[in-house]
């Protein structure tokens, strides 16, 4: 199946941000949406919006650190529409600091939500993808992936693992499966909230309001590698400002 119209795509993190903007792009295209977040509250002011618009919608709590979270989010999309299309794993959290810091219990958060999160969407939504023949891996990673900077060790860590892990699953997919990663640089998201270093978020929130692209730019990049023929694979996508370094 090409295109976007019709694909059931389940999305993680859809509350806010990139996943609230790639949701109401893909519904907008005629995507059939399992949304999945924590703030459930927020999941369903966005599926109002949705149904209003004409789109399709559905919603789930969601807790990526929880793998039965992940599995009852796939189960719902084939309880309502029969398959699922495209696994979007876009939750994630960046809560940075230096090292010296030693915020040790927000080190094992971003790894049980950045990376765990996504190996609970491989596993509960790969055995699906194998028993139809087709399925589509979207993930969200970070520019960090790339490139390491002071306070950032940690989150850039768990981006840097990311990456490994969807290059080896893309190397293991086989012909019917499709592997992207989306890797957005400085976005106008509430990232730099999540940040409990009062130095640190400061100077992310003055980076963000110079010079961050809006959340739709990764939306349209994600969008892009979803309408692609099926024999096409986007494999990483890169989006950041063009004032960025």
């Amino acid at each position: 199946m090409s295109g976007i119209k019709g694909k059931v795509v389940a999305i993680t993190g859809a509350g806010s941000g990139i996943g609230e903007a790639t949701a109401l792009l893909l519904a907008e295209r005629g995507a059939r949406l399992v949304l999945g977040a924590r703030r459930s509250e927020r999941l369903a002011d966005l599926v109002t919006r949705i149904e209003k618009a004409g789109g399709t919608a559905v919603q789930i709590r969601t807790d990526v650190t929880r793998r039965q979270d992940l599995q009852a989010l796939v189960a719902l999309a084939g309880e309502r529409f029969g398959r699922l299309d495209v696994l979007v794993s876009n939750a994630g959290v960046g809560t940075v600091s230096p090292l010296d810091d030693l915020r040790v219990e927000e080190w094992d958060h971003m790894v049980d939500v950045n990376v765990k999160g996504v190996l609970h969407g491989i596993g509960a939504a790969l055995p699906v993808f194998r028993a139809q023949g087709s399925g589509h891996f979207v993930t969200t990673a970070s520019t960090a992936a790339f490139r390491i900077v002071p306070a950032m060790a940690v989150y850039a860590g768990t981006k840097f693992a990311v990456r490994a892990i969807c290059e080896g699953l893309r190397q293991e997919a086989g012909e019917s499966l499709r592997v992207t990663t989306v890797s957005p640089g400085a976005t106008a998201t509430d990232f730099a909230e999540a940040s409990t270093n009062s130095r640190v978020r400061a100077e992310i929130t003055k980076m963000r309001d110079a010079i961050a692209i809006p959340p739709d730019a990764i939306a349209q990049a994600i969008a892009f590698a979803i309408e692609q023929p099926a024999t096409v694979d986007v494999n990483e996508i890169v989006v950041r400002p063009t004032a960025q370094s």
